[in-house]
């Protein structure tokens, strides 16, 4: 019998610890090779880590929630090799993608460090759960995450991938045969008379992530919010002639690409709005490119995918972008250059949007815009009262960067924009 010793990852891009977020084994527990052991984060990406041998696992190198410095053990596994030395897995470079998990580099240099390799697992057959070592399926966060949302139940889907792993087809056509069940989502317990039930909750993984970017930002940035009333009657009318007339060609189109198109002009004559600050070094950089953040709701949390070069985008375009950004960003397969570099952030809560908001900016941005829920209301027009689709929109600012009249100047120019929809389209 030896020791593995599995260590934490380099995963690249000058990353020097991760947060350990979950554990799929437990000390005494036997494991097979390829098994995923451990979900670990860096700012941007959760990734799962396999194991390159089989054995009994007998220490975890941490709890869930602790910094693990890169290099350090994660886990030490017993093997039967037939030798007596302690032998330890180099650390594998990793791309930034939830899914990119260097397992063959931690087999191939795994190896080399003991005297005696394990024995290659037998082919890969399809099967709803991995025989022998643990009854957990084996998928990584992103493929769980489209489980989740989904309303798939992994234990029941048949694996196709390697060494037993369920990859995000076998969930699809689970889905598509009709054996998605709704995604349960956690219920807070009754309360009884005299209860004092508690029920403590340990912020990991990206929950942490966002509340340490919202504290930053609340704690850096002095806010401002500025709210304004939009009428979309007429671009909700230019919307829905796009679509029937080439919504099935070129794709539907939201709210959402028209907005980008008023922001992407009205930055020109307002440059300030689209910069980011640099409060340690006291340095604003200003951007003519409009790279916008457009915030996601994912299973996970809440995320930031970039919109490169939204000026470059026409409508359709821009519409299927944001569309691919979401859908990656909610499967975990965004990686760090989608969720970076963004200059100026929207943000919408879609039908839940209600009447106000006051967006936390994206810092090290000086704004944020906000959609609010669109809905028909009475407006007076002429003396007459006549029934008009109205749009709250709540954009916050960096006080320190852009003036109060500067920050009304710009939602103003996106009014006029949005309200007289011709004009996204006059250079």
């Amino acid at each position: 019998m030896a020791v593995h010793v599995i260590r934490v990852p380099d995963l690249g891009e000058g990353i020097a610890e991760v947060e350990l977020v979950a554990w799929h084994v437990q000390p005494g527990e036997s494991i097979a090779e390829d098994q995923g052991l451990a979900d670990v984060m860096t700012d941007k990406a959760s990734v799962e880590i396999p194991s390159p041998v089989a054995g009994k696992v007998l220490a975890l190198g941490g709890e869930v929630g602790q910094m693990l410095a890169v290099g350090s053990d994660l886990i030490r596994i017993e093997i039967d090799d037939g030798t007596a030395t302690t032998t330890a897995a180099p650390a594998p470079a990793v791309a930034d993608a939830p899914e990119a998990i260097a397992a063959s580099a931690n087999k191939r240099e795994g190896t080399a460090a003991t005297t005696a390799a394990p024995p290659p697992p037998p082919p890969p057959t399809p099967s709803p759960a991995r025989s022998g070592a643990s009854s957990r399926p084996l998928a990584s966060p992103a493929v769980r995450a489209l489980a989740w949302e989904l309303g798939v139940d992994l234990a029941g889907v048949a694996a196709t991938g390697t060494a037993g792993r369920i990859t995000r087809s076998d969930v699809e056509t689970v889905a598509a045969r009709g054996g998605a069940k709704p995604a349960a989502r956690a219920r807070a317990p009754v309360a009884t008379a005299g209860s004092d039930a508690t029920e403590a909750i340990r912020i990991v993984g990206l929950r942490r992530r966002i509340a340490q970017k919202m504290q930053e930002s609340k704690r850096r940035i002095p806010h401002f919010t500025y709210v304004e009333e939009f009428d979309v009657t007429e671009l909700e009318a230019l919307r829905a002639h796009l679509n029937a007339k080439w919504g099935a060609s070129r794709g539907k189109l939201t709210l959402l690409p028209f907005l980008v198109r008023a922001v992407v002009l009205a930055v020109r004559e307002f440059p300030m709005v689209n910069a980011r600050f640099d409060d340690e070094a006291g340095v604003v950089t200003r951007h003519v490119a409009v790279h916008a953040g457009i915030a996601t709701q994912t299973p996970a949390g809440l995320v930031v995918p970039v919109l490169r070069d939204a000026q470059a985008h026409d409508l359709w375009s821009s519409a299927a972008e944001i569309a691919r950004l979401a859908e990656s960003a909610r499967s975990g397969k965004a990686v760090r250059d989608e969720l970076s570099g963004s200059t100026i952030t929207i943000t919408s809560l879609g039908k839940l949007g209600g009447i106000v908001t006051t967006p936390v900016i994206n810092h090290p941005e000086v704004a944020i815009v906000g959609v609010n829920r669109v809905a028909e209301r009475p407006v007076i027009r002429d003396g007459a009262v006549v029934a008009r689709l109205l749009m709250n929109l709540s954009s916050s600012f960096d006080h320190r960067v852009v003036d109060g009249a500067d920050a009304a100047a710009f939602i103003q120019r996106v009014r006029e924009l949005v309200e007289h929809p011709a004009t996204l389209f006059v250079e």
